[in-house]
């Protein structure tokens, strides 16, 4: 929900760089970074524990954290800026935060949910979000942790924009208005491969075939090599 905020104490760090890093977190801590308005930095660390806390659960990533350092008792406005997850275990490795002053507006990304049962997939159709975040403006405690797009009225063909959306009071969306969001597609259809007979005319046997009394081409020759073999062989065997 927009407007969440929760408190962050976290312990200052001297040491930088992917050592000193991999030290913190087999302490179970995760190194960080707090960027200032004036652009200053504050290197940081915290417990990855109260760090999941923070930025999981229904306030989304877009909570207000009041970020405290230890040693003060100064307040900083921050918003995550980005994060870095371990590629093999689900697992922090880093966090970047950014301080925010409550009265200024902010760029950032909101996830865009689908919701309703669309009349196009109940016809066999094949819903499809193209879009899955879109960019806004808003100020720090008015950022939205998700837009909601109802669905229920497409049919098969249609397609729902950004133009589409409905935002709370306060938030600018930043995209064209024109950027496909979401579409109902027609189902797909397997088409069997047609066996294409040939028309034999009157008369004409299918390949392979030869008519009745018969005998296939090249036959008696065939039956001729076979019995000069077998008379080979006798005149072998005797002598």
């Amino acid at each position: 929900m927009a407007g969440e905020r929760v408190k962050l104490k976290v312990q200052a760090r001297e040491s930088r760089g992917s050592a000193a890093s991999r030290r913190l977190r087999a302490k179970g801590l995760i190194p960080g970074v707090l960027y200032g308005n004036g652009g200053e930095a504050h290197p940081f660390c915290i417990e990855e524990r109260a760090l999941r806390k923070a930025i999981t659960g229904d306030h989304g990533l877009h909570a207000i954290l009041d970020v405290v350092l230890d040693g003060s008792q100064k307040e900083h406005h921050a918003v995550l800026k980005e994060y870095q997850l371990d590629p093999t275990r689900p697992r922090l490795l880093h966090i970047d935060l950014q301080e925010v002053r409550l009265d200024q507006a902010i760029h950032t990304q909101v996830v865009v949910e689908l919701v309703g049962e669309s009349a196009g997939v109940k016809e066999g159709g094949v819903l499809s979000q193209i879009n899955r975040e879109v960019n806004v403006e808003a100020l720090p405690m008015e950022v939205p942790d998700r837009l909601e797009l109802d669905v229920s009225r497409m049919v098969i063909g249609d397609s729902m924009r950004l133009s589409d959306l409905r935002v709370p009071e306060g938030v600018k969306l930043l995209d064209d208005p024109e950027t496909v969001l979401a579409t109902v597609s027609p189902p797909t259809k397997i088409e069997e491969p047609e066996v294409v007979e040939e028309e034999l005319e009157e008369g004409e046997l299918p390949e392979g075939e030869v008519p009745e009394g018969e005998e296939p081409e090249g036959a008696a020759e065939q039956a001729a090599e076979s019995e000069g073999d077998a008379g080979g062989e006798e005149q072998d065997s005797e002598g």
